[in-house]
């Protein structure tokens, strides 16, 4: 029983946490009316969180050595909670800002040390429900965070997004109080601060986060401080691995990619969060754009897909010491990637049904992926060493999430631009199927006592959709190639000791 309490413990504030990276997108343009803003200035209220959190998660084993687990993990808490409040009471843009950066740096511990705690506090044998556990928290937040959010907003205030941590997280902290040790083998160390190190990846990744971020805003390398950005980060985390790799003391220890199945885990992980991640944003932006449905239809679409995860996320703990856990990722890899492969044959006629039933096997399939993958990845990690490797793996995770974004945003973009040019060269009188469409386009106007000579604007309405129509489905073919891509890397990562040992009790 007190297994489930530590977990009730540490699982609860990253829940929060996870959920305050997307719900703030949903509440910004109330925000930006209270707080006379502008839409490009209000969006640094998610971009300034984002990049405290991408800084301190690769720290956190470092960190945790340093200043103690346990009492770092109540720090981080508190800091998240204090940042809440003053967040929800901030009267300027300014003001909100700051505090987002001192939420970010104060919840961007707590996924790695969670994780940490889990893996320690369950046997190996039950490894696979931790993460189960772990994984409610990490892959549930960011579908139920917008839906949160817009409720919240909606019937009470944007505030209320903010004030909602407090007492959860205060509960949190007195549950961690009385029931979380830090473990004998994992004490204080009076360490020689690498200041080198701290500083090239503070910069690096703090550089990187603001070009994913907006570098589709900026188009991209077009823009000269995307440019530069992109020139700052790159140099500062190439120098990042020389220094640590030559460093006695370094606060990411990158030595663990040494050990096979934690470097092929966390690649593995990084495509897979990056492809459904960004089916995630993409598909309930289809809806709203081309289907017309409003933001609460819209959250209806993904939530069946968050309660598939819960369904799917158990049943992989239970089954990932029963059976191969490799077999478990290939079958998750396989339904997510299928998802996508009927998301990818939509069309501007498509049911209701039809996408739930795409989210709900997308979401299914993410629970399968989530715990043999965590489970395989840091099982072969020494327990004093897991909060450097939970830190990386969550680290990667994100940057997963950020870049796969990114990247499939700026192809719908760039291919709705290819598209509608396809389409407009054929948009001209000499064609026969242009003077039909025409035709039919009148004779519609006219049916219903409208101008018919409006009917160039109502094929130029159609082209519209349809090039964004196809947009959608390259972009989510996309995400269905990069998906088959992982299973051979399946084959690479190695079955935990563990499981191999009580294979051969059986």
């Amino acid at each position: 029983m007190s297994r489930f309490i530590i977990a009730i413990a540490v699982i609860l504030p990253t829940l929060i946490e996870v959920i305050d990276t997307t719900v703030v997108n949903v509440s910004l343009a109330h925000i930006r009316g209270s707080l006379s803003a502008g839409f490009d200035e209000a969006t640094w209220a998610i971009t300034a969180y984002l990049i405290s959190n991408a800084i301190i998660i690769p720290m956190t084993g470092w960190l945790s050595r340093l200043f103690g687990r346990k009492r770092f993990l109540i720090f981080s808490i508190s800091l998240f909670t204090v940042s809440s409040l003053m967040c929800g009471i901030s009267n300027s843009l300014a003001m909100l800002i700051f505090f987002r950066i001192l939420q970010g740096f104060g919840g961007g511990a707590l996924q790695p040390i969670s994780q940490a705690i889990l893996f320690e506090t369950f046997p190996p044998r039950q490894h696979g429900m931790a993460m189960a556990i772990f994984g409610i928290g990490v892959m549930f937040g960011p579908i139920i965070g917008p839906i949160l959010g817009g409720w919240i907003t909606d019937n009470w205030s944007w505030r209320w997004i903010f004030y909602i941590n407090i007492p959860i997280c205060i509960f949190s902290i007195a549950m961690i109080t009385w029931f979380i040790k830090d473990p004998p083998y994992l004490k204080r160390i009076k360490a020689h601060i690498d200041w080198w190190g701290l500083g090239l990846i503070a910069v690096g990744l703090g550089c990187l986060q603001i070009v994913l971020d907006k570098g589709q805003s900026e188009d991209w390398f077009n823009s000269a401080f995307i440019v530069r950005l992109t020139l700052v980060s790159a140099a500062c985390l190439i120098s990042f691995i020389f220094v640590e790799l030559n460093s006695k003391e370094p606060i990411v220890n990158l030595r663990a990619f040494k050990n096979r199945s934690f470097a092929s885990g966390n690649c593995i992980q990084f495509l897979a969060f990056g492809s459904m991640f960004g089916s995630i944003v993409l598909l309930p932006l289809f809806v709203q754009q081309l289907l017309g449905y409003n933001a609460f239809l819209a959250g209806l679409v993904l939530a069946p897909g968050g309660m598939a995860t819960l369904i799917s996320l158990p049943l992989a703990g239970k089954l990932v010491n029963r059976v191969n856990p490799r077999y478990i990722l290939i079958t998750g890899v396989g339904i997510t990637a299928y998802s996508t492969l009927i998301m990818s044959a939509f069309n501007l006629n498509v049911d209701f049904d039809t996408i739930t039933v795409s989210r709900v096997l997308m979401g299914f399939g993410m629970g399968l992926i989530f715990v043999p993958l965590t489970n395989m990845t840091l099982s072969s990690i020494p327990k004093e060493d897991m909060g450097n490797g939970t830190s990386i793996f969550n680290l990667l995770r994100n940057l997963g999430g950020s870049i796969g974004t990114a990247f499939f945003m700026t192809m719908l973009a760039q291919r709705g631009q290819f598209h509608q040019a396809r389409f407009a060269e054929s948009a001209n009188t000499l064609n026969p199927m242009y003077q039909m469409s025409h035709q039919q386009a009148a004779a519609a106007l006219a049916a219903h006592g409208m101008p018919v000579q409006a009917a160039d604007g109502v094929i130029y309405q159609n082209m519209l959709a349809q090039s964004g129509m196809s947009a959608y489905t390259d972009t989510f073919f996309a995400c269905f190639i990069i998906l088959l891509c992982i299973i051979p890397l399946a084959f690479i990562i190695q079955r935990p000791k563990h499981h191999l040992d009580g294979m051969a009790v059986h």
